[in-house]
């Protein structure tokens, strides 16, 4: 049985080491970050079940990770549960508007706290643990992908590009669009950027031959299709 991949985001040890342990002791599976990078750097990385948000985070807050992770097509349905010690109904009401499912004040109790994880992840739409594309086949949870039993060695934004493209199979995107879901917001990147890491990805899916699986459409983008243009 598939044991639920939580991510608490918190700053304050003491906290983050109580939740996680009484987490840990409903048979969880439970990461920490203590920052919002840290926290976007493992999402880039894993996708988890469901993420445990602190508001007041140093650097970026966590009404900012919230929002980014909703703008990305791979988080924009991933559960969040925020708590702050902000306990206005404004608060409240701002850190859902956001896009977080629910919203803890601190002080709360972990009686409290496992009522809400076990509701959110009941209804949580099931995320997709393998992906697969004709003789593709990627393992989310492990990171891996094979194609035709094969096992590839990918880049971290190779991976994410193809993760991307394999959620959404033959639809063309454009350069812009795929700067936008592989790589961060703060990331200053050129387009043709794109273009190296989608030859490294080709070159990498086609080291054992068969049909190239991505497709190039003039002056539009790349999509994931066994169908080519006609030269």
């Amino acid at each position: 049985m598939h044991k639920a991949d939580l991510l608490v985001v918190e700053d304050d040890p003491a906290l983050a080491r109580l939740v996680s342990y009484n987490l840990e002791k409903q048979g969880y599976m439970v990461r920490h970050a203590a920052d919002g990078e840290a926290a976007l750097e493992y999402v880039r990385q894993r996708r988890p079940d469901l993420i445990l948000l602190d508001w007041m985070l140093p650097g970026i807050s966590g009404l900012e990770v919230c929002r980014r992770l909703r703008e990305q097509a791979r988080t924009a349905a991933l559960p969040i549960i925020m708590f702050s010690a902000r306990g206005e109904e404004a608060d409240a009401i701002r850190g859902l508007d956001t896009g977080a499912d629910d919203y803890l004040v601190k002080p709360f109790s972990m009686d409290a706290l496992f009522a809400r994880v076990k509701a959110i992840l009941r209804r949580a739409p099931p995320a997709d643990k393998t992906l697969r594309f004709d003789t593709l086949v990627m393992d989310r949870v492990s990171h891996k992908v094979e194609r035709d039993g094969r096992l590839l060695s990918l880049g971290p934004t190779e991976y994410r590009l193809l993760e991307f493209l394999m959620l959404h199979p033959a639809q063309v995107f454009s350069r812009e669009e795929l700067l936008k879901h592989a790589w961060e917001r703060s990331s200053f990147v050129e387009l043709r950027t794109v273009d190296v890491h989608i030859r490294r990805l080709r070159q990498t899916l086609n080291e054992g031959g068969g049909v190239d699986l991505i497709r190039t459409v003039r002056a539009r983008g790349y999509a994931l299709d066994k169908v080519q243009d006609p030269d």
